[in-house]
């Protein structure tokens, strides 16, 4: 009964979470395919500065939480000691250029979603069928096959993470001072170019977006990790990411045997729910389809490329940009660059027509 009842509570608090989380992107409109197109089409950064403040504020919260004791963050899926090098490269090169079809990423799907947007369901479809896929499925056979043979296992050099300051540890520095200094440049950096900026400073809208969503990131530390510790039947450490879970959520509603609904299902509902009450209680839910079939098409390569990717990467642009990169992984900078790669190429893909043009035109403008 304890255990149900700890299980309970975290799925609870996941699902507040979650709303929260939907409530603010969906009237910040925090997104990160858009912030790229914003960079691309309208040389505005204000929304890619506050996705940049939540990775820092994420870094701050999570650390801070680590150093204090309250959670193990080596106890994550991104500190694990095998570095998944290859999968977090193509991976996250297909969930970027994927989200570019697809109208925006897994977070932005679902907040879409809650706000009436059809061609995100049916993105919220497809994108679970190919998560699924790729965990335990058909696809997976695959991943498992060609890539993960090629991950790092930094055990043999002695490390029991793949955290950037064990890296530095290598170096003959302390990892615990490593980790100091490393939070405390990135937190600051990002914090300084972020507001340096007087554009993004005049934009509250932004500026609440940062800090909510890294608070909220945070804060999945904390529902897992202290909420969810137990001695006997502790809850995997987690925070939001939303490939993976959106699978998991489709299987749950059609198998459900008196299976339970973990952090990652609760929040996904969550962030559905929270968008929904702030569209409704803004005016802004709209009922919207597809065009015509050639977006259908898009919508739906997008999709299957953010399943199959996101699983292979390990996470999306908020599992692996914002909570990976929370925990100071290796893995998770890969993935990170990887994603922001291939949402650019994509972008340049929508503008030019074909690969080869969108290949020549991001190096022309590089």
């Amino acid at each position: 009964m304890r255990e149900l009842a700890i299980h309970q509570t975290v799925a609870l608090w996941a699902f507040a979470a979650g709303i929260v989380f939907g409530a603010v992107a969906q009237r910040t409109n925090f997104c990160t395919m858009g912030a790229l197109s914003d960079i691309v089409f309208l040389g505005s950064y204000n929304r890619m500065r506050a996705w940049l403040l939540a990775i820092a504020v994420a870094i701050a919260g999570s650390q801070a939480l680590h150093a204090a004791g309250f959670v193990d963050l080596g106890k994550s899926i991104y500190l694990a000691p095998n570095l998944g090098w290859l999968g977090a490269v193509v991976g996250g090169l297909m969930f970027g250029f994927g989200m570019t079809l697809a109208g925006g990423c897994g977070n932005r799907t679902l907040v879409r979603l809650g706000a009436g947007n059809l061609k995100s369901l049916f993105v919220f479809l497809i994108l679970g069928l190919f998560a699924y896929m790729t965990l335990r499925g058909l696809t997976g056979a695959v991943r498992v096959a060609a890539i993960e043979p090629f991950a790092a296992d930094l055990r043999k050099l002695g490390m029991s993470t793949q955290g950037l300051p064990e890296f530095a540890a290598k170096a003959g520095i302390s990892p615990g001072f490593a980790r100091a200094v490393l939070a405390a440049v990135l937190v600051l950096g990002l914090a300084f170019y972020c507001f340096k900026d007087a554009a993004f400073r005049a934009s509250p809208r932004d500026i609440v977006a940062g800090i909510a969503v890294g608070l909220v990131v945070a804060a999945g530390w904390i529902i897992t990790g202290i909420v969810g510790n137990d001695d006997f039947e502790p809850t995997q450490l987690a925070s939001f990411t939303f490939v993976a879970p959106i699978g998991e959520a489709l299987v749950y509603a059609m198998t459900w045997t008196g299976s339970k609904i973990g952090f990652g299902i609760a929040a996904v509902l969550g962030v559905i729910v929270g968008a929904f009450g702030a569209a409704k209680a803004s005016g802004e839910f709209r009922v919207e389809s597809f065009t015509d079939a050639n977006d259908m098409l898009r919508h739906l390569a997008g999709a299957a490329l953010m399943g199959t990717g996101g699983v292979t990467a390990l996470g999306c642009t908020i599992g692996q940009g914002i909570t990976g990169m929370s925990t100071l992984a290796a893995g998770s900078l890969i993935a990170l660059l990887a994603i922001l790669a291939g949402g650019l190429l994509g972008l340049r893909y929508l503008e030019e027509g074909t690969l080869a043009g969108a290949v020549k035109a991001l190096f022309a403008r590089a």
